[in-house]
């Protein structure tokens, strides 16, 4: 393992502490358990794949922060999507209706997290940004 690059020397004992906000444990970066496009191999890709297709809408999404919930129609709990897992030009919004796929997420594989994700219907009345534009700047108040 490798110390974190942004890390910053105290100057006197050579030690490191860690840039803030970072999530940092005995200065050793904590890896993410959730397997996105990026980090799920290959065979668990395949088997998300192969799996029933679910339904469901987007409680929400944050492009900046890479992710968001859906809610599946099955009326489980609310299921993560990681950005990499939206397939499609357009970024999804709050009451968009989606189709995807279960991959569990380890150490146990009892939770899942949502992969192959797929609008199939805009919400009305919404304005949607496509991924190769600058984000909308939208009125939070």
């Amino acid at each position: 393992m490798s110390k974190h690059p942004d890390a910053k020397s105290d100057g006197k004992s050579g030690d490191q502490s860690p840039p803030p906000g970072s999530p940092m444990v005995e200065r050793f970066l904590i890896p993410s358990p959730i397997p996105t496009r990026r980090t799920r191999t290959y065979s668990q890709s395949e088997r998300a794949r192969a799996g029933p297709l679910f339904h469901g809408r987007m409680k929400s999404f944050c492009r900046h922060q890479g992710h968001g919930f859906i809610i599946p129609n099955e009326g489980t709990d609310p299921i993560f999507v990681h950005i990499s897992d939206i397939e499609g030009d357009v970024v999804p919004v709050e009451g968009d209706e989606v189709s995807f796929k279960r991959c569990p997420v380890p150490p146990k594989f009892e939770k899942f997290c949502a992969a192959h994700v797929t609008i199939t219907r805009f919400k009305e009345g919404v304005p949607h940004e496509r991924w190769d534009n600058a984000p909308l700047l939208r009125d939070h108040n």
